[in-house]
């Protein structure tokens, strides 16, 4: 697999990755802005313009979009995170001149009209009010800003409901046009695709898109340490524990992959194992990594019956000093490692994976990670490595503790300080 690439005057950034025996394309075009770009003032920006680029350009309106896609059997999303911002598509490649037509100009050339906002207000609403009614997802949104706090990485991606409500066509258009400069965009494709003939497509289109002036640099912010209490009327008691991380660029990157299976990955982890299968505090149970340019965040999250909260928090946090303590079984890491050597190589079979995977290689590091190199930085790492990085990142502070749902008595809570120094 030959990755192909092409830097088009004004900066944009056309990725292929041709994957023989497919007959499918993923396309997506690639921001580097995101929720974290925003003032407090202008937060739920970058998730409004991704929902109102798809209603209406100068050529085609909301419905003629849709249809246009689903004439060719198409499928086509967007997602915003608190970094980049993408929209993305998947044709047959007999069809790869239409979805190219459609994506360029609904990213190009939206109206951002305000009929269709006063719409897509009720609908964003809606979404955080659908966010809000999931207790699992929605504890891990207090949790980024309980250990965010007030950086704009503890803001909630789609906004708050006044931002959303105040904004208008004119701030849309403001932002998209400060912030959506050509360096910051990556144009990703992978499947059966055509370097050349994709460049020549997409060239006449994103080529004139005129540089900017510069982009605002992001601030670094550490996490802060507390508990945090949101009382709910819940049949179960959602914990989210937040913990110090490590950014995506880190070369540790690979040790804390394999440290958070170990912990809390997968059916045979330490977690899973002892809360869920060994004491039957909770059914779902997992780690996790949320991981930033310039800094992260490692977590844990359950859901468990009010009364056992209080145990399973000790639990994770005896946990977590156990991996300080004492180097992981040589025969854990081991399952760790082909665990992780196999999704990866599953994942090389997707092309939405691999559209994914090569867009975020570009903006993050500026080049391809080949497969095999980073396999081998997998097998290189080492229980010291695991045991040497916990010391590090599962420390007292920050440690953020949030707790959504009924919750008779915080002081057991209180009392559980924290990881041990």
């Amino acid at each position: 697999m030959v990755l192909n690439k092409t830097t088009l005057a004004n900066g944009i950034r056309i990725l292929t990755q041709t994957l023989p025996h497919y007959r499918s394309v993923s396309m997506g075009v690639w921001v580097n802005v995101g929720a974290r770009d925003e003032t407090a003032d202008e937060s739920g920006l970058s998730h409004f313009i991704e929902h109102m680029i798809f209603k209406g350009t100068r050529r085609r309106t909301a419905f003629q979009i849709a249809k246009e896609f689903d004439a060719i059997g198409g499928y086509t999303n967007a997602y915003t995170t608190p970094e980049t911002t993408c929209y993305h598509a998947k044709v047959m490649d007999a069809h790869i001149e239409t979805m190219v037509d459609i994506l360029s100009d609904i990213f190009l050339n939206s109206v951002f009209d305000d009929d269709e906002m006063e719409r897509e207000r009720l609908v964003i609403a809606q979404e955080i009010g659908m966010i809000e009614d999931s207790p699992e997802e929605y504890v891990h949104v207090l949790s980024e800003t309980a250990f965010w706090g007030d950086h704009p990485l503890g803001r909630p991606i789609s906004g708050s409901r006044e931002n959303v409500l105040r904004i208008d066509a004119d701030a849309l258009k403001r932002f998209f046009l400060r912030l959506y400069q050509p360096e910051r965009i990556v144009v990703s494709a992978a499947g059966s695709v055509d370097h050349d003939r994709l460049v020549a497509i997409l060239e006449p289109k994103f080529g004139a898109v005129e540089k900017g002036n510069g982009f605002p640099e992001r601030q670094t912010t550490r996490g802060r340490s507390g508990l945090f209490v949101h009382p709910r009327d819940l049949g179960q008691l959602h914990i989210c524990l937040g913990t110090g991380g490590l950014s995506i660029t880190d070369p540790r990157r690979y040790a804390a992959s394999l440290l958070s299976t170990v912990l809390g990955g997968n059916m045979s982890s330490r977690l899973f194992q002892k809360i869920r299968e060994q004491r039957g505090l909770a059914y779902s149970v997992y780690s996790f990594f949320s991981s930033y340019v310039d800094t992260g965040m490692s977590g844990i999250y359950l859901g468990t019956d009010p009364e056992n909260g209080p145990e399973a928090v000790a639990l994770i946090i005896d946990e977590l000093n156990a991996f300080k303590e004492t180097p992981v079984d040589p025969g854990e890491l081991s399952d760790a490692k082909e665990y992780t050597r196999s999704n990866l190589i599953m994942a090389t079979e997707s092309v939405d994976n691999q559209m994914v995977r090569i867009a975020q290689n570009e903006i993050h590091f500026g080049e391809d990670l080949p497969l095999p190199e980073i396999i081998s930085h997998v097998d290189k790492v080492t229980c010291e490595d695991i045991m040497t990085l916990s010391r590090e990142i599962f420390r007292p502070d920050p440690l953020a503790l949030t707790l959504l749902g009924p919750v008779p008595d915080q002081t057991p809570y209180e009392n559980l300080a924290g990881v041990t120094a």
